[in-house]
């Protein structure tokens, strides 16, 4: 362990392999420091948390979780196998896992939350959402601006939403609930359903495809509607509403 010119440095590493897995050591640090400070942290077998800070922070793990609190600042964390969360946080969020769950709780600004094998779970969030996972569930409550939501093997559901939508799943179902219809929405699906709620009364252009749909009866609506689509305006036109699943049924209410 070091400081120089203000800059502390903490490095444990074996000199040599250890044949005998009974003579090993866990080493963990923990480090006090002023709010406004930058790190920079590497660990292959633990875990890492970090609590309220004002600076960049960039982190990353092989073999452990992520907690993170009450940070503001650029933030740049990984791990392999370990679950993500981070609450209370704000400004630029970019953390992923390979298998893991993340969840992300009363945050702030651009956000990019990336798993591999686990579900993402999204609460009171605000600015421009990114949530990605290959094989697990999305689930998110009271969005605000813009959020993109894309699984391949799972669900999507997604309420109080007061925000543009971009979501698809190819294995799932997508149920997206708006409030306030902020900018555009576009869903796919490819083996399963899409249901959507929007708020009563306002325009929006609709473009729906799907092999059944199921919906409400409209007033106010121009354009066409077949078996397997339906194009047109509703109460004059407005945001983009485009809903699409192959095998599926597209379901259509307004509250």
């Amino acid at each position: 362990m070091s400081v120089s010119a203000g800059v502390l440095t903490a490095i444990a590493k074996q000199k040599h392999d250890i044949a005998d897995w009974r003579k090993t050591l866990s080493i963990s640090f923990t480090i006090y420091a002023p709010q406004n400070v930058a790190s920079q942290l590497r660990t292959s077998h633990g875990n890492i948390t970090l609590t309220d800070l004002t600076g960049d922070q960039d982190f990353a793990t092989s073999h452990g979780n992520l907690s993170l609190e009450k940070l503001n600042g650029k933030l740049t964390g990984q791990t392999s196998h370990g679950n993500v969360s981070i609450v209370g946080s704000s400004t630029e969020i970019s953390l992923g896992t390979s298998h893991g769950n993340v969840e992300a709780k009363n945050c702030e600004g651009t956000i990019k939350l990336v798993t591999s094998n686990g579900d993402v779970q999204l609460a009171k969030l605000k600015g421009k959402v990114k949530a990605n996972t290959s094989h697990g569930n999305i689930n998110g409550d009271i969005i605000e601006g813009e959020l993109a939501a894309f699984t391949s093997h799972g669900n999507v559901d997604l309420e109080n939403l007061s925000c543009s939508v971009q979501s698809s799943t190819s294995h799932g179902g997508i149920n997206i609930s708006v409030n306030q219809l902020t900018g555009p929405l576009s869903l796919g699906n490819s083996h399963g359903n899409i249901s959507l709620q929007l708020p009563k009364g306002k325009g929006v252009d609709l473009d729906l495809q799907a092999k059944n749909i199921r919906l409400e009866k409209l007033e106010n609506f121009s354009g066409s509607k077949e078996e397997h689509s339906m194009k047109g305006s509703l109460n004059g036109g407005g945001v983009s509403v485009k809903a699409e699943t192959s095998k599926g049924t597209v379901s259509l209410v307004f509250r």
